[in-house]
């Protein structure tokens, strides 16, 4: 089976966060070709264009919370949306495509390839 580098440029001015995810989650991993195994890398890249114009439901923007953990005792650590996207504003985007991705050895390299302007 021969693989080739394939590109998807995806607009995400007016979409929502989850659902945008969602569909780059399934587009890196292959399951929108016809030539998709689970095992193998489907050598796709994904180009996501006018992250500032997603549109986030509610009062997410202000209450929206993102958590980890240090592994120390009392490490957990918790960012609020809004300061996330000062400092990166695809940040919230690749940690949710991270989150949607199985968690095996391809999901690393899969994030490599999904590229946020």
């Amino acid at each position: 089976m021969e693989n080739k580098l394939k590109t998807y440029n995806i607009d995400a001015s007016g979409k929502s966060l989850g659902r945008l995810a969602s569909d780059i989650a399934v587009t890196l991993r292959g399951k929108k070709e016809v030539s998709y195994v689970p095992y193998m890398d489907p050598m796709i890249t994904v180009i996501v264009t006018n992250i500032n114009k997603v549109v986030l439901t509610g009062k997410k923007f202000t209450e929206k919370l993102y958590r980890h953990h240090s592994g120390w005792p009392g490490g957990l650590k918790t960012v609020k949306y809004s300061d996330l996207i000062k400092k990166d504003k695809g940040r919230a985007l690749k940690l949710a495509v991270l989150r949607m991705l199985n968690k095996n050895r391809l999901r690393a390299k899969l994030m490599k390839r999904l590229i946020v302007n």
